[in-house]
């Protein structure tokens, strides 16, 4: 990537015609902040477009690689031309590019680089070592962005709506009853609970749902005993009969064998 870089920064800077310049379908942010556009807009009307926009040439148009912010805040100020760097890549490479230039200006939100990098995954076959790499970071760091791919759409809104950061979400993401996690997630934002606040809150849910299925596993265990309790009674009652009933109980890994032995003197005296 660095050597890409510094490869662009070799080639000559052409002036090229905003209306010839096309979106990268494969940029990765989807959602622009019109107020950091207008603030760009308003120093590049003082100071103009310092780092040129990056592009490659298809047919007769120019296909964006980076600079999306910088080429709206040019059209917001109805600029004709803006400078840009050509290069000579296939569309893999430009996609690539274009979405690694993103995550390293860290201004997706955190869902949009976790869709970010899963593209570059499934799309174009890097490996979460690879990626990491490219970033500068750990693998880890890639699999823990992953992860927040596991919330729904509305609890995505939910999270972006009321500013809540990755810790936030990467807490919340250790409910694995989405229902429970939700009612949570609810719970953070009603009561504009921090980070450490909401880790407390989903340690104590979680504290609470292991001693329900501990106790859960004890009236199971309770229900299979009153069952040998009455197995037993019945022993009994017949031995008091007078018959010489005898019984067998061998625990196993999976099963207990349970065994009852009726002498066949008896059962001829029964009959």
């Amino acid at each position: 990537m660095l050597n890409q870089v510094k490869e662009k920064e070799t080639q000559e800077i052409q002036q090229i015609e905003v209306q010839r310049i096309v979106p990268n379908p494969n940029q990765p942010r989807k959602v622009f902040n019109e107020d950091s556009i207008i603030r760009l807009a308003d120093s590049i009307n003082q100071y103009g477009i310092i780092q040129p926009l990056t592009v490659r040439k298809i047919g007769e148009n120019y296909e964006l690689v980076a600079g999306e912010r910088r080429l709206r805040a040019a059209k917001e100020l109805g600029h004709a031309y803006v400078p840009c760097i050509v290069i000579a890549i296939n569309e893999e490479k430009s996609a690539e590019i274009s979405i690694i230039e993103n995550l390293l200006r860290e201004d997706l939100n955190i869902f949009e680089q976790a869709e970010a990098i899963e593209s570059l995954i499934d799309t174009y076959g890097l490996t979460q070592e690879q990626i990491a790499t490219k970033l500068s970071n750990s693998q880890s760091f890639v699999a823990n962005k992953l992860r927040l791919l596991r919330y729904s759409s509305g609890d995505r809104e939910l999270i972006l709506k009321n500013n809540l950061t990755e810790r936030h979400a990467r807490a919340l993401l250790r409910v694995i009853d989405t229902d429970l996690r939700a009612k949570l997630l609810s719970r953070i934002i009603s009561e504009h609970l921090n980070v450490s606040d909401s880790e407390s809150l989903i340690e104590a849910h979680l504290n609470n749902q292991e001693c329900s299925e501990v106790k859960q596993e004890k009236r199971t265990y309770r229900s299979v005993n009153s069952f040998y309790s009455a197995i037993n009674r019945a022993i009994d009652t017949i031995k008091n009969s007078g018959i010489d009933i005898k019984s067998r109980r061998v625990e196993g890994d999976e099963f207990t064998e349970l065994t009852i032995l009726i002498p066949k003197q008896s059962e001829m005296i029964a009959k």
